[in-house]
């Protein structure tokens, strides 16, 4: 057991972890629902939620902040223009993580990872 771990590492470089991140981060924004192991669901729930906190405050640090985390240009415009909209009136909780049945090749516990107004 591993006492006095933050946050989940996934058996990765810290790197490949933030890269991961990233990517499930914009392929949420993007797709508004994605499918994906409940682990990396876990860990990129607090990566998604804080900068969809940031598209809350539509000013252009926080666009400069949320596009430093994302690095995606088109990922940024999406969740200031349409996302924030819409989660506007929120306090937190922007996603949901509903649970699936294990994937078949490695019974790997999956998760359908998506925002909870669209």
């Amino acid at each position: 057991m591993i006492h006095g771990r933050k946050f989940n590492h996934l058996g990765r470089p810290s790197s490949h972890r933030k890269a991961v991140l990233k990517n499930l981060a914009i392929s949420l924004i993007n797709n508004k629902k994605i499918v994906t192991t409940l682990a990396k669901a876990k860990a990129a729930r607090k990566f998604v939620e804080g900068v969809i906190n940031l598209s809350k405050d539509d000013s252009m640090h926080s666009r400069r902040l949320a596009f430093s985390k994302l690095g995606n240009k088109n990922a940024t415009k999406e969740l200031f223009d349409n996302i924030s909209k819409k989660i506007s009136h929120r306090n937190g909780g922007y996603t949901r993580i509903l649970k699936m049945q294990p994937r078949w090749g490695d019974n790997a516990k999956m998760a359908i990872f998506s925002l909870v107004d669209f």
